[in-house]
C-alpha cells in the first residue's frame, strides 16, 4: 500500500533545526561514511537545453536509520537573476515508500555552514584569534554562527561588496551577531593578518587570491549552483594543502579543481585528507608551512541527515 510523504515547508524546517545539533549530526555522519555505514554517490547534473539551466541531484543512503533520500536543486536562469530552489526527499529502504518532502533551503544553509565549521574545528591551528569572513547573506551569517566558539577569536572581520550600498538596519543587524564583529572596508581590510577565511559567497569566480595573504591560513570555500564556480583561483591548489568534504566526489565537481587538473597540472591524488578521514584519525593534521585550503560542495547525505533528523523528529 503506497503512503503520501509528510511535507516540511521551509518555515516548520527552520523551527524544527533549531531543535537539533547539526554539527552532531554531521560528524556523526562523516564517521559512518568512514565505517562504510553511508553510501555517497557522485553527484548528478542534469543540463537544460539552451543553456537554460541544470538541476543537480545530490544522492545518499545511510543504512543504519533505513533511508535513501535524494535533494534535488535546479538553477534556473532569468532576465531578472537566476533562481534557485532545492527539496529533499526521504524514502525508505525496508519498505520502499517515500517518508518526507522538505524544503532544503533550511537544510542547505545550516548543513553548508556546519560542514564547514566542522573543518574548521579540525584544521585551523589551536591558537587561531583572527576570523575573516567574506560574505554577508544568510549563509556567511550561519557560518559565524557555527564557528563562532570553535576558537579564541579576538576579532572577527566581515566584507561583502553589498555592504556598499547595505541600508543602516542591515549593518546594526550583522553588527549583533558577535560582539567581536567588525564590518571591513574593503576585502583587504578584512583578511589583514587573518588566521581562518571563510568564503561564503555566491560567486562563479575568484574573490581573493590566496598569495596576497600576510601568513599561512586556513581557507575555506563553498559551492553555488553557477558552472564551474570557484572561490580561488584555481591555480593556486598547487601552492596550498588541500582537504575536502568527501574525496570521492569533491574534485570531480568543484570548479577550482576542475580547472586546475585540466589547466594547471593539479594532481586530485595529492589531497591531503577528507572530513571522513578526518573524524577517524586517518589523515594528517596540517602544518601551516603553507596555506590550508577546505572545499566542501555539499553532500547529499549531509542533506538527508538533516531530513532525516527533522522527520524523526
Amino acid at each position: 500500500m503506497s503512503t503520501t510523504p509528510l511535507v516540511i515547508d521551509q518555515a516548520q524546517a527552520r523551527t524544527l533545526l533549531a531543535q537539533v545539533d547539526v554539527p552532531l549530526i554531521l560528524r556523526k555522519l562523516f564517521r559512518d561514511l568512514a565505517a562504510g555505514h553511508a553510501v555517497q554517490p557522485a553527484q548528478q547534473l542534469v543540463e537544460f537545453p539552451q543553456g537554460a539551466g541544470d538541476f543537480i541531484n545530490y544522492l545518499g543512503v545511510l543504512a543504519e536509520d533505513g533511508v535513501y533520500g535524494v535533494k534535488t536543486s535546479p538553477y534556473i536562469v532569468r532576465e531578472q537573476g537566476p533562481l534557485v530552489t532545492a527539496w529533499t526527499l526521504l524514502m525508505s529502504m525496508h519498505s520502499g515508500q517515500p517518508l518526507l518532502l522538505c524544503d532544503a533551503a533550511e537544510l542547505t544553509t545550516a548543513r553548508t555552514a556546519a560542514t564547514t565549521a566542522l573543518a574548521v574545528d579540525a584544521l585551523a591551528p589551536a591558537a587561531a584569534q583572527r576570523l575573516a569572513i567574506i560574505g554577508s547573506g544568510k549563509v556567511a551569517q550561519a557560518h559565524l554562527r557555527y564557528v563562532q566558539n570553535l576558537r579564541d577569536w579576538q576579532q572577527i572581520c566581515l566584507y561583502s561588496p553589498s555592504l556598499d550600498s547595505a541600508s543602516a538596519e542591515t549593518r546594526a543587524q550583522l553588527a549583533c551577531l558577535d560582539p567581536r564583529l567588525t564590518l571591513a572596508a574593503t576585502c583587504e581590510a578584512a583578511l589583514e593578518d587573518a588566521d581562518v577565511v571563510l568564503l561564503c559567497t555566491s560567486s562563479a569566480g575568484p574573490v581573493i587570491d590566496p598569495s596576497r595573504l600576510s601568513k599561512p591560513a586556513l581557507i575555506t570555500s563553498i559551492s553555488t549552483n553557477a558552472p564551474r564556480a570557484h572561490e580561488v583561483p584555481p591555480h593556486c591548489l598547487n601552492q596550498m594543502h588541500v582537504f575536502c568534504d568527501y574525496r570521492q566526489t569533491t574534485p570531480d565537481s568543484a570548479g577550482e579543481m576542475l580547472i586546475a587538473s585540466e589547466q594547471h597540472g593539479w594532481d586530485k591524488r595529492t589531497i591531503v585528507g577528507d572530513l571522513p578521514e578526518l573524524f577517524s584519525d586517518m589523515a594528517q593534521r596540517p602544518d601551516y608551512d603553507r596555506h590550508v585550503f577546505f572545499r566542501s560542495i555539499g553532500l547529499g547525505l549531509e542533506d538527508i541527515a538533516l531530513a532525516n533528523a527533522l522527520y524523526r523528529l
